[in-house]
């Protein structure tokens, strides 16, 4: 017998217009790989998501989740493009950070069109944390440091350089007048997980993430946000996070998640993912999760993803050669 999730999947399948062999298609035993190490976004995505799509009926079995981290997602990119091109039972955590890798050239070889982009299920806003007892008060008081004594500060984030955690802070820069952008000092680490412990551990002075990666820490009062990169203060539990625009800083950070499957799977695989990642993000326990994460609305899927990949990476890769990482 069919679950109420997958009689609800057939009947936006006719309500859209796709063909019926998109519905016979079985994702049997399904794997998301997050090209990070635990602890971080991708990391998020694929657990939380893998969970709702069981959790919901739409697929039969536990989704297995696999780490898969280095190059910025670069090496999951190219594992799945040469190895698992054709594998219908794959889908892999993607975000903003893929687009910008790719933007900037650094998944060797790759491109965009050679994978099939899915489907999002909300969008995580930039932060700039510190530890509790940090000198730093306000973004202002560490963009001031950056500018007159770079040398001092180490900031980590989970991508690496050049990525969209590195670019956020260097976004932030620009907007607070930091005229050498290219002296802060961005220590990557594989995944959002381990920048946090870096910072925990003293080892840097800041950290750049998402606001996904640090809910949980920011409950323990182990982390001290200084700015949110919204254009306005988050909802709910998350509304005392002042944004860096309230501090004179019109830094904006957007970083969505979603899903890529492989470039050569069948048009009923492909119709059936993003058709199961749509009912994910529409369903109230994806609710719940966003409200709990910090996750904010954002729905983009199928060729409307694959449009805004395409546009999202041109932008990144401008935005790049603006600041310098491009030639």
């Amino acid at each position: 017998m069919l679950s109420a999730t997958r009689r609800t999947l057939i009947l936006a399948a006719f309500a859209s217009g796709l063909a019926l062999p998109a519905l016979a298609f079985d994702p049997g035993e399904v794997e998301c790989i997050a090209p990070a190490n635990p602890g971080g976004g991708w990391d998020f995505t694929c657990r939380q998501v893998g969970k709702a799509l069981f959790d919901l009926g739409i697929v039969a079995n536990p989704v297995r989740v696999t780490n898969m981290a280095g190059g910025g997602g670069g090496i999951a990119f190219a594992y799945v493009v040469s190895k698992r091109n054709q594998d219908p039972h794959l889908l892999v955590a993607a975000s903003t950070a893929t687009t910008t890798r790719l933007a900037q050239g650094a998944y060797v070889d790759m491109s965009p069109e050679m994978v099939r982009w899915v489907g999002t299920v909300g969008a995580d806003y930039g932060v700039i944390a510190v530890a509790p007892d940090s000198p730093f008060t306000s973004l202002g008081d560490l963009m001031q440091a950056l500018a007159e004594r770079p040398e001092e500060v180490s900031i980590a984030g989970g991508s690496a350089f050049g990525g969209w955690d590195h670019l956020k802070v260097l976004i932030a820069a620009k907007a607070a007048g930091v005229a050498d952008v290219t002296r802060i000092k961005y220590v990557a680490y594989k995944g959002g997980g381990e920048a946090l412990t870096a910072l925990l551990g003293g080892h840097v002075q800041a950290f750049s993430g998402d606001i996904s990666e640090v809910v949980g820490f920011i409950e323990a009062g182990q982390v001290r946000v200084l700015a949110v990169l919204a254009p306005e203060r988050l909802p709910g539990k998350l509304a005392d996070i002042p944004t860096a625009r309230e501090q004179g800083i019109d830094a904006i950070g957007a970083n969505w998640r979603g899903f890529y499957a492989p470039g050569g799977i069948s048009e009923e695989a492909y119709d059936f993912w993003v058709e199961a990642v749509r009912q994910v993000y529409e369903s109230e326990l994806w609710k719940e999760v966003m409200a709990q994460s910090g996750l904010m609305p954002f729905a983009r899927f199928g060729a409307e993803l694959e449009r805004f990949v395409r546009q999202q990476t041109a932008d990144i890769e401008a935005l790049s050669r603006e600041i310098g990482l491009l030639k």
